[in-house]
């Protein structure tokens, strides 16, 4: 990947090939009532693709996101609505990043996202405000392994509704000028339902009607389109439709497929894809439906320790943080160290720190503490 705003993943691609975000579902089962589903989002909609180039009203158009390295400082998030289901800094976030909307991003979504390069986290939040260099604020976050098929726990959300992260259906302009996207696509409704399937985790509906789509819900573009008559470009986008489908994520306008501004975008061009329609698309299935009845439910990972190697320090001195954990998918240490392999870390406090260790699943969180004083010596002559 390169650092940067809006910058080329150079061919990678987040989370394994066995991901529901990178698999093959061009021959996945259609559902059961697909033909439903299409009918209560409405078979006459028309696709619109919700990134583009320059402006609108004021403010770019599409998600953007920023690549940084590890040696990017990390920040504070000062946790908001949904702290409870979020995981805590620090994060990454450059003091100049962008924010859904830029450079007037308003009162919307204000998404942020940040990918670390070099040790492969995601670091997505919602609604996003920077307080000051070293402090933002997020109504929630979520942080991604992309080295591994994360999930989170079972109704939780993320920065996005249904649980999910954002950036893995993003289209952006380094792929389509590649000539290939490898991956879903995130796309909107207006109303979904009190369901979920993978890979999502939450639904925001109190709808219960069996035909409104569920979270997670995958629309895939009919093999027998033809695309033959399409620009180059969205040549590249309808074939990942037919391939990888796109996966619904959020309450908003429907069948809005989202992406990354970027000035290459020729937005007369993406236009076109507004001749597509709901009725063009089938649903197909990847997995159970999941609603109050059925939501899987499991053990929280197990915390077999969580030391110090010296509860006192003097100031300037280093200490090291180990652990043991059991049915972790991830585990966050705050404050100041964030996200973290393996089973242990040296950390260097200036004062007193409590840390906190997060060990997360898909069925929940647990969290141990461990307190290192740091001794201030006053030298007298």
């Amino acid at each position: 990947m390169s650092v940067g705003q809006l910058t080329s993943l150079n061919g990678f691609v987040p989370f394994q090939a066995s991901s529901l975000w990178n698999t093959d579902i061009s021959s996945a089962p259609l559902a059961s009532n697909s033909a439903n589903i299409i009918n209560y989002i409405g078979s006459t909609v028309t696709l619109h693709p919700d990134f583009g180039s320059g402006l609108y009203e004021g403010s770019s158009i599409g998600i953007p996101y920023e690549i940084v390295s590890g040696s990017q400082a990390k920040v504070n998030i000062t946790l908001g609505a949904y702290g409870d289901e979020s995981d805590p800094g620090p994060m990454p976030v450059p003091s100049n990043a962008l924010i859904e909307g830029y450079p007037a991003p308003g009162d919307g979504d204000r998404h942020v996202l940040v990918l670390d390069k070099d040790n492969c986290w995601l670091y997505e939040m919602f609604n996003s405000h920077e307080l000051s260099v070293a402090n933002w604020s997020a109504d929630s976050t979520a942080i991604w392994d992309m080295t591994i098929n994360a999930q989170r726990p079972y109704t939780w959300t993320s920065a996005d509704a249904a649980g999910l992260p954002i950036f893995p259906g993003l289209v952006r302009y380094d792929e389509v000028a590649a000539g290939a996207i490898n991956h879903a696509v995130r796309f909107t409704v207006p109303v979904s339902q009190q369901a979920f399937t993978a890979p999502a985790s939450h639904w925001a509906s109190s709808v219960t009607d069996p035909d409104a789509p569920p979270m997670g819900t995958r629309l895939r573009l009919q093999a027998s389109f033809d695309i033959s008559g399409f620009s180059q470009a969205n040549q590249v986008i309808l074939t990942a439709l037919k391939k990888y489908g796109m996966i619904l994520a959020d309450n908003g306008s429907a069948i809005y497929i989202s992406g990354a501004p970027n000035s290459g975008w020729n937005n007369d061009d993406l236009h076109n894809l507004t001749s597509l329609t709901g009725a063009d698309f089938d649903v197909v299935t990847t997995g159970p439906v999941y609603t109050e009845s059925n939501v899987p439910s499991g053990a929280s990972p197990a915390i077999g320790a969580f030391n110090t190697s010296a509860t006192y320090i003097r100031k300037g001195g280093s200490v090291t943080l180990s652990w043991s954990t059991t049915g972790a998918i991830y585990n966050i240490i705050s404050p100041t160290v964030g996200p973290v392999r393996g089973t242990s870390i040296m950390v260097s406090p200036n004062t007193t720190t409590t840390y906190t260790l997060y060990s997360t699943n898909q069925y929940g969180r647990n969290t141990a503490t461990v307190t290192v004083a740091v001794q201030h010596i006053t030298v007298r002559r």
